[in-house]
């Protein structure tokens, strides 16, 4: 049986690779062909270029890392854009246009490797812009894979959780899980805030990653079971 799922965060930065790239850890852990996809990525660094000067995203290269099925890198980041702001606005920069059709094209070649375990991953939170007219949110409605929310241990994390769980819902998505991840570590009633948002998400908590140096470690602190029942 096949599993593909799509990667979502309440916000940027809170860890939405480094729990997927845990994910894609375990998968091989339990024998199955994985894969990551990172359709857009804003940020590509000079450091991380390609031999042709092309540059790459870190986020896309660390699921490449931990996938087991080995694809060029356009294929697993189609749209790589050098400016680190929304993927609109540096499609703009670089004068570029970006589509939900075009993305779902783009992925195609990917999602027809027939993986065991497929993570899409998103860029940001659910409704960052792609053009004057289309969000992320309406790629992953077309996608129509189940979703993965990352939430970002801070503070604001209850509201920005329950706020993307109904723009998911919305959306006519169904949350397969979510993981808490500890980004502040010096966040106050961490405890409270994880009990609330397990009381109020009608999903499972797929695991609470605390701060760690590694994914292999982060991999330690999740049950990939939850997701292949």
């Amino acid at each position: 049986m096949n599993y593909s799922f799509y990667i979502a965060g309440t916000d940027t930065d809170v860890g939405k690779t480094f729990c997927a790239s845990a994910l894609l850890h375990l998968a091989q852990r339990n024998e199955l062909s994985c894969l990551g996809i990172k359709p857009i990525a804003a940020g590509c660094e000079a450091k991380d270029t390609s031999a042709e000067g092309e540059p790459r995203n870190l986020d896309a290269l660390t699921l490449m890392r931990f996938s087991s099925i080995k694809l060029p890198y356009h294929q697993v980041n189609p749209v790589a854009l050098s400016a680190f702001v929304s993927p609109h606005i540096a499609a703009a920069k670089e004068d570029k246009k970006i589509s939900v059709q075009a993305l779902l094209d783009a992925c195609r070649p990917g999602l027809e490797q027939g993986a065991q375990f497929t993570l899409v991953e998103g860029a940001g939170g659910w409704y960052v812009p792609l053009n004057e007219l289309e969000t992320l949110a309406e790629f992953a409605a077309e996608l129509k894979f189940p979703v993965i929310l990352v939430v970002g241990l801070k503070l604001g994390c209850i509201n920005h959780s329950l706020l993307t769980a109904e723009a998911i819902e919305r959306s006519g998505l169904t949350m397969a899980g979510w993981i808490a991840n500890s980004v502040d570590p010096l966040m106050e009633e961490k405890d409270q805030n994880i009990a609330t948002l397990t009381k109020r998400l009608k999903a499972p908590c797929l695991g609470i990653v605390p701060r760690v140096n590694s994914v292999e470690d982060a991999a330690d602190h999740l049950d990939l079971s939850l997701l292949l029942r």
